[in-house]
């Protein structure tokens, strides 16, 4: 329900009275950008009776919306966005190299044969192709059934990380907050750690070289996938890195702890990383004031 139709109707708008699971779905999901007669409105669209009835069904929505978050929230377990996540990327991998396998394969038998994931779409879709080698086509029908699992899984992921960790979520965005969890070994592990190891998660390798005198010590690890530290100049990254491990840090302990949304990390994040952004030069780069574990 958008916001005009919320205006114009009510959130009531289409439903039968008794159908709760839909009245629970208008209540958590509408909006409208400004109050109105809706008793008036219920009744005008046939809703109810009286305006009793009207308050009556409200709170019956009302309640059902609240028991469907309060189950929604006790079924969420970050241990299944960690498999979620670790059988995403196990997919991805596995379907890409038998893609490279099929490629090499197929150019034995297709002169028109191309490669990836998409080379194995095109021998599953198109059904004029010349190549009638069974293997290689079966071959091709596990390429594509292996990419769509991982969508499917990625889809999984974006759709459960807001409940899990709803900071982190939206700090990180869904995909890179569950790889946080997965690569920390679960929400709480990730509420404990300080965020300078948050910041080099991912870079495990990189650091055990550095300890050993192999290679400089590493500014950041799988973060850098965030727009917040790509986007920002290479002479800039680390502050940009220890400013989201700081932030996400503290997302991962409200998360854990409470629960509890707090949209303001999002635009203290926003604006710190304008303010980096904004350099020619990273002359204070080792700064940890706004950055620092807080």
């Amino acid at each position: 329900m958008t916001e005009d139709s919320a205006a114009d109707t009510g959130w009531f708008a289409g439903l039968e009275p008794d159908d709760l699971k839909a009245g629970a779905t208008a209540i958590a999901e509408g909006t409208a950008s400004e109050p109105a007669d809706w008793p008036s409105r219920a009744l005008e669209a046939g809703f109810a009776s009286d305006e009793d009835e009207y308050y009556d069904r409200l709170h019956e929505a009302t309640t059902a919306a609240t028991r469907a978050a309060v189950e929604r929230r006790e079924r969420a377990d970050d241990r299944q966005l960690v498999h979620a996540i670790r059988a995403m990327d196990d997919c991805h991998r596995t379907a890409n190299e038998l893609a490279e396998r099929l490629a090499e394969w197929g150019g034995t038998i297709d002169p028109e044969a191309g490669t990836g994931v998409a080379y194995a779409r095109e021998l599953v879709t198109e059904t004029d192709r010349e190549v009638d080698h069974p293997r290689v086509r079966s071959l091709a029908e596990r390429v594509v059934s292996l990419a769509e699992e991982a969508e499917e899984l990625r889809e999984y992921v974006e759709r459960e990380t807001p409940t899990v960790a709803p900071n982190l979520a939206a700090l990180a965005g869904p995909v890179l907050g569950a790889r946080l969890i997965s690569l920390a070994g679960g929400l709480e592990n990730l509420a404990k750690k300080p965020s300078g190891t948050v910041q080099v998660l991912g870079a495990e390798d990189a650091l055990f070289a550095h300890l050993r005198g192999h290679a400089p010590s590493p500014k950041h690890g799988i973060i850098y996938t965030h727009d917040a530290v790509r986007g920002t100049h290479p002479e800039n990254r680390g502050s940009a890195a220890r400013a989201l491990a700081g932030k996400l840090s503290i997302g991962a302990r409200v998360d854990h702890y409470s629960g509890e949304r707090k949209p303001e990390l999002e635009a203290e994040l926003t604006e710190r990383i304008e303010t980096i952004q904004s350099r020619t030069v990273d002359d204070d780069a080792d700064e940890t004031g706004g950055d620092a574990d807080e």
